[in-house]
């Protein structure tokens, strides 16, 4: 059912597409006869180019996971106060991008910062094609502003990692070993009441993964408080921790192809892959240079060009 919903999906754009450029192909003769304006043919031209970029678009997610959903977690740089803030901008800007595209959003767990903002937070994206979007932002974000933190008004430069995994489904298998597994629970902080304060809703995996390629061990830490039921808590960690999983094995895929694409930034700690210089009114992409003034369109969750040049950019069979 999955596949035939796929190919009706492409079937009907493709027939979409078609009768957008039809429309254009005859407006050229209407207009011609007087029958149809030349600013009513530039509006058929623009409805069919914006289709035909969409369906454009949307052919650069083929990989297998492109169309999951998607668990993003934001970590705050050095910078106490300021990154921490930043780490919270950025937490409401994908929000704000998630809600105009009709993602549903669940904020699976997150740790305040010391005087303001988040130093972590984790969220859940439920939709279609979710992980395919924003897997292009993946990396670390640089933010320059006068820092309304600093007593002095010095202009200031803050970092906040932002990671994307895809959300596994039931289709995808994924084995845990239980002898890895190790549990904690403790007590959800925050508001929400007397049961938050007294039970320990909270949970907190820890899996000693050994990488199968490699040898090499590490313990993966996945925390949840989405909810005040425990069971439930543990059910979402799990989820979390598969798909922390999924995406390592999905890395080493891509391991080779990396290699060959140079041209894509690294990432890690240091190399930022977005600037977003307030005072100049200037966000930035570094790895397809694609930029924009309008920095608080941007901060309001208006994304999407970057995440396109992204894809058009780097995005293969």
């Amino acid at each position: 059912m999955r596949k035939i919903k796929t190919l009706k999906m492409w079937i009907e754009k493709c027939a979409e597409v078609e009768a957008a450029v039809g429309e254009v192909e005859v407006g050229f003769d209407f207009v011609k006869e007087g029958v149809l304006t030349e600013e009513e043919l530039d509006d058929l031209y623009a409805d069919a180019l914006d289709k035909i970029e969409k369906l454009e678009l949307r052919n650069m997610l083929r990989r297998e996971e492109d169309k999951l959903s998607a668990i993003m977690k934001i970590n705050s740089g050095a910078g106490g106060t300021e990154s921490q803030d930043w780490a919270s901008m950025l937490m409401r800007m994908y929000l704000r991008w998630c809600e105009k595209h009709g993602y549903k959003t669940a904020i699976q767990h997150m740790v305040d910062g010391d005087e303001a903002g988040i130093k972590s937070v984790t969220i859940g994206i439920e939709g279609d094609f979710a992980y395919g979007y924003l897997k292009s932002e993946n990396g670390v974000h640089r933010l320059v502003r006068v820092s309304p933190y600093n007593a002095q008004g010095k202009r200031m430069t803050s970092f906040a990692s932002v990671f994307v995994s895809p959300m596994v489904d039931d289709t995808i298998e994924i084995v845990l070993d239980p002898a890895r597994i190790s549990w904690d629970t403790f007590r959800s902080g925050g508001a929400g009441g007397q049961n938050v304060n007294k039970v320990e809703s909270g949970v907190r995996v820890r899996y000693q993964y050994k990488d199968p390629y490699t040898g090499e061990e590490e313990e993966i830490l996945v925390e949840n408080t989405e909810t005040r039921d425990q069971p439930k808590n543990r059910e979402n960690a799990l989820r979390n921790l598969k798909s922390i999983l999924y995406n390592k094995e999905l890395e080493h895929r891509r391991e080779e192809q990396r290699k060959i694409e140079d041209s894509k930034k690294k990432i890690e700690w240091g190399s930022q892959i977005r600037s977003y210089v307030f005072d100049d009114r200037r966000v930035k992409d570094h790895r397809t240079n694609y930029q924009t003034s309008n920095v608080g369109a941007v901060m309001d969750g208006d994304i999407d060009n970057f995440i396109k040049a992204y894809l058009m950019e780097f995005s293969t069979d």
